[in-house]
């Protein structure tokens, strides 16, 4: 199967491009033309995902799709920004028509939720690399930045934290636990990861600063710290983690996951004293899980975390856990 083939079989369809009136050309020719609604910003993430690194390579290719989308799109709600348009460069060793349908039906899952249409990209043979761009747009000005924070606004993550690296650790050291009810939710947590775009409602007027956890949690709070120029006091009591980790790993273990494992992708956000109560108000209306963990304060560094020492995911340093 050629190049052309494979686009036009796989990735040319009504859900991955619904109709938009945003886009005026889509995949067919050098270039996607788009026009950004007026008044608005165009917000640009890309990521890449490796096989071997970012998803394990024996991974449903239905879940290699949704979440190589997913990790994206999480981005865009980390800045408070709508999701619009993606691009996707996919290198692969050789053109499984099997594996082909699945991973882009797993994209196509998680594009619909949010009428996202895939505008253009590239196909090569090649050690398997998945990069995804996203676009979306916001009102000018009002995307939360890591540099917002303030002296005494409070933190707040949402979810539960370190459910994704119980999943992997699953997946990678247990998985004679794969099968069980119990841990479906954390397998299902790294495997599938959900963008909080449903955050953005409440948050869009009250935010200060935000990030997505990609990396591990403190190593996220601390791109806000260092962005802000400030530091933080954290609770460690105060870390949401599920029932499922602490069964898994025990409490120990379960927080050490949740401070540093990465692949979350809930928000943590800074907001400040003033508006705790009308954003606690409108999360528990809402029907939406967010925990206050600490305050933002003049003070550089992260205190409160006793013999926990910052950590998270580094491309270019030796992975957590590594000997």
């Amino acid at each position: 199967m050629g190049e052309f083939e494979l686009i036009n079989r796989f990735f040319r369809n009504s859900v991955l491009q619904p109709a938009r009136r945003d886009i005026n050309l889509a995949i067919g020719d050098d270039c996607a033309l788009i026009s950004v609604p007026q008044g608005k910003q165009l917000a640009v993430s890309v990521d890449t995902s490796i096989a071997g690194v970012h998803f394990l390579e024996d991974a449903p290719a239905f879940d290699i799709g949704w979440r190589a989308l997913a990790v994206s799109l999480s981005d865009l709600a980390a800045m408070g920004a709508k999701p619009a348009w993606f691009t996707l460069a996919l290198t692969l060793p050789n053109a499984d028509q099997d594996w082909l349908k699945a991973f882009a039906d797993g994209m196509a899952a998680l594009a619909s939720r949010y009428g996202i249409a895939l505008v253009g990209g590239d196909t090569t043979r090649g050690a398997m690399s998945i990069t995804v761009q996203v676009q979306g747009y916001i009102s000018q000005g009002g995307a939360w930045l890591r540099s917002g924070a303030k002296v005494g606004d409070i933190i707040y993550v949402s979810g539960t934290l370190g459910d994704a690296a119980g999943g992997l650790h699953i997946l990678q050291s247990e998985p004679h636990h794969a099968a069980d009810e119990t841990y479906q939710s954390l397998i299902q947590a790294y495997l599938r990861p959900e963008p909080r775009f449903d955050l953005l409602p409440i948050l869009s007027s009250r935010a200060s600063s935000a990030i997505d956890i990609s990396d591990g949690f403190l190593a996220d709070l601390q791109h806000i710290l260092t962005g802000s120029r400030l530091g933080a006091q954290i609770d460690l009591k105060r870390i949401p983690i599920s029932e499922a980790l602490k069964t898994l790993v025990g409490a120990e273990h379960a927080l050490k996951y949740a401070l540093t494992g990465g692949d979350d992708y809930q928000l943590c956000f800074t907001v400040s004293p003033q508006r705790r109560l009308e954003l606690e108000v409108s999360a528990e209306q809402s029907g939406l899980a967010i925990h206050p963990i600490g305050v933002i304060t003049a003070e550089p560094g992260i205190k409160g975390l006793g013999a926990y020492q910052l950590g998270g995911f580094d491309h270019f340093a030796q992975p957590i856990g590594a000997q």
